[in-house]
């Protein structure tokens, strides 16, 4: 039994769906004082602000629902998820991922794979009294890598401890993201894991940089891909040995 672990923007998806959003706000663009209120490590704050701002200009649900349904997956992101479909049951899979809940579920949803999910971490999000899109941060930590908001080394450490305390006991994880954030949680991988860093990007850059400064620190097997039927291959190579 393998644990998959996916993270979403420019992952499962091909674009950051924070950005995708700015589409429905009026003039497809946001003003330039709410831009200038972006700190890094701060970002689902700033996406507060945003949402806020949407909401004062009128866009509703449906607004969001329709941009997110329209995010278009990744390249070969189809072939790895019908792949996964086919072998299902030896693959427990999660998502980790910095966007949030009803986004994450009106992309899925629409693109038919959300059950292959058994469990989604995000940010929470809701439609409140006004109809305004709200959005939480998921937890606080004390990883000094990550944003203020979410640590995927503690929700992924936290997983396994409690898959192992159910008696499941992963032989291999995969982890498949593109960002910092997703360089966090792979650190821990262990050298039968492997981590599947979307080529060229901060995944990526960081792993090779560490097996630089310090060789054999990153312990997990390094397999880029540009198109995640990559990815697909590569399991499929696994499940034949």
């Amino acid at each position: 039994r393998y644990l998959l672990v996916f993270d979403l923007d420019e992952t499962i998806i091909n674009e950051n769906s924070d950005d995708s959003i700015v589409r429905a706000a009026p003039g497809q663009a946001l003003p330039e004082h709410i831009r200038q209120t972006f700190r890094e490590g701060f970002y689902n704050e700033y996406m507060q602000r945003v949402l806020a701002y949407m909401g004062d200009q009128g866009v509703k649900m449906g607004d969001f629902k329709t941009v997110y349904e329209n995010i278009p997956l990744s390249p070969g992101m189809l072939d790895l998820f019908q792949f996964l479909s086919k072998n299902h049951e030896l693959f427990e899979i999660i998502l980790i991922s910095d966007a949030n809940m009803f986004g994450i579920e009106c992309n899925l949803r629409a693109a038919g794979f959300y059950s292959l999910f058994r469990k989604v971490f995000s940010n929470p999000s809701s439609f409140d009294k006004r109809g305004y899109f709200t959005l939480g941060p998921y937890h606080s930590h004390k990883c000094l890598d990550c944003p203020a908001n979410m640590c995927k080394r503690k929700i992924l450490t936290e997983y396994l401890a409690e898959r192992a305390q159910e008696e499941v006991e992963f032989e291999r994880v995969f982890y498949v993201g593109d960002g910092a954030n997703d360089f966090c949680p792979s650190v821990t991988l262990t050298a039968a894991d492997v981590a599947f860093p979307r080529k060229g990007y901060p995944m990526h850059r960081m792993a090779q940089e560490m097996e630089k400064k310090q060789p054999g620190a990153f312990q997990a097997t390094l397999v880029p891909w540009e198109s995640a039927a990559e990815v697909a291959r590569y399991l499929q190579e696994v499940l034949k040995k």
